[in-house]
């Protein structure tokens, strides 16, 4: 019974960061396209809400339960697919971490040009590319991460 409830809490929340991921990259790719600045204020307001409400505590909750997972599954952690998964795990995490800290500035930016009713600055854009970029490192990873969890090759 332990087992399996920690299993469905591991689907469960790698279920919640990978579709809360993709729908928050989403609005916010698609607000940016558009350079409309209250869309991009709203959309970067919202998807550091989800950020910390959802993705936060599915980040945690994934090698939490991972780990135990591992641990009641008598696996070793140097078994191949284990530690592949928990590397690629950190490099999503390294992507993502400095990806929260960019959407917090462009949301205070969008929130200032919106007030003053300037435009966005350079920075805002630097920041963009640099989001798409690491989002565009991280989603793989993570479906390859889901890979490892149900092949375990």
């Amino acid at each position: 019974m332990d087992y399996l409830f920690i299993k469905w809490v591991h689907i469960l929340s790698s279920t919640i960061l990978f579709g809360t991921g993709i729908g928050s990259a989403f609005f916010l790719f698609m607000a940016n396209r558009r350079k409309d600045i209250a869309a991009i204020y709203f959309a970067t307001r919202h998807v550091v809400i989800a950020d910390w409400l959802f993705t936060t505590p599915a980040v945690i909750l994934q090698l939490l339960t991972g780990l135990y997972l591992v641990h009641l599954g008598h696996y070793p952690l140097t078994e191949g697919w284990i530690k592949w998964g928990l590397v690629l795990y950190f490099f999503a995490g390294a992507c993502w971490l400095p990806v929260v800290w960019m959407q917090i500035r462009m949301r205070d930016m969008a929130k200032a040009a919106l007030t003053s009713g300037t435009s966005l600055p350079a920075r805002y854009w630097l920041f963009d590319r640099w989001w798409v970029i690491l989002g565009s490192l991280a989603f793989p990873t993570v479906a390859v991460i889901f890979w490892l969890m149900v092949a375990k090759p």
